[in-house]
C-alpha cells in the first residue's frame, strides 16, 4: 500500500474544517439572523487587518492591488445593495436581519469555488511544491475575489451598526418623550 504524501493528509484533514466552515457562512447568508452587538465590530476589526496584510505581501506589484482594490471596491457596492435588500426587524425580542438570499448563495459559491480551485491547485502540485501566504497575494483572482468579500464583508457591518444605532437612538428618543409627558 502506497503512503499517502502530505499533500494529501493535508486535503483530508483540513477537508471538514472547510466544509463547515462553508455551511455555516452559507447559513448565516441566507436566513433570518439576530444581530449581534459584537460580530459586525469584529468583521470592521479584521478584514482590514487582512487587506493591511495582503497589500503589504503584494506591495511590489501594483497590477496585483489592483485586482484587490476592484474587487474591494465592487463588493463595497455589493454590500450597499445588500443592505438595501436585507430585511430588518427590531422586535421586543431583539434586533433581527433577513439577507437577501440570491446574493448570499451566489457570494457563499464563489467562496466555496475559489476554495476548492485553490485546494485543487494545491492537490495537484504535488508534495514538492512550495505554498505558503505569499502564493496567495500572488494570484490576482485571489485577491480580487478576497477583495469582493472584504468589500461585501465591511459595508454590510457599517450598514449593519448603522443600523443597530438608528434603532437605539429611537428607543432612547422615544423614552426621553415618555418621561417629559
Amino acid at each position: 500500500m502506497q503512503t499517502p504524501n502530505p499533500s494529501t493528509i493535508t486535503l483530508l484533514v483540513f477537508l471538514p474544517l472547510v466544509a463547515w466552515r462553508v455551511y455555516a457562512r452559507f447559513r448565516r447568508m441566507v436566513g433570518r439572523q439576530r444581530l449581534s452587538r459584537i460580530r459586525p465590530w469584529i468583521t470592521l476589526a479584521i478584514f482590514p487587518i487582512l487587506l493591511v496584510l495582503l497589500c503589504f505581501a503584494a506591495r511590489e506589484h501594483l497590477e496585483r492591488l489592483g485586482w484587490l482594490a476592484g474587487g474591494l471596491g465592487f463588493g463595497g457596492l455589493l454590500g450597499i445593495f445588500g443592505l438595501r435588500k436585507t430585511r430588518f426587524e427590531p422586535t421586543p425580542q431583539g434586533l433581527f436581519y433577513t439577507p437577501n438570499a440570491h446574493l448570499g448563495i451566489a457570494l457563499s459559491l464563489l467562496f466555496a469555488g475559489r476554495i476548492a480551485y485553490r485546494l485543487f491547485e494545491i492537490y495537484t502540485a504535488g508534495p514538492t511544491a512550495q505554498h505558503g501566504m505569499g502564493d496567495f497575494a500572488r494570484s490576482p483572482l485571489t485577491l480580487a475575489v478576497f477583495g469582493l468579500l472584504a468589500g461585501y464583508y465591511i459595508s454590510y457591518a457599517i450598514g449593519l451598526v448603522r443600523w443597530r444605532f438608528g434603532v437605539l437612538r429611537a428607543k432612547r428618543e422615544r423614552e426621553a418623550l415618555g418621561r417629559d409627558v
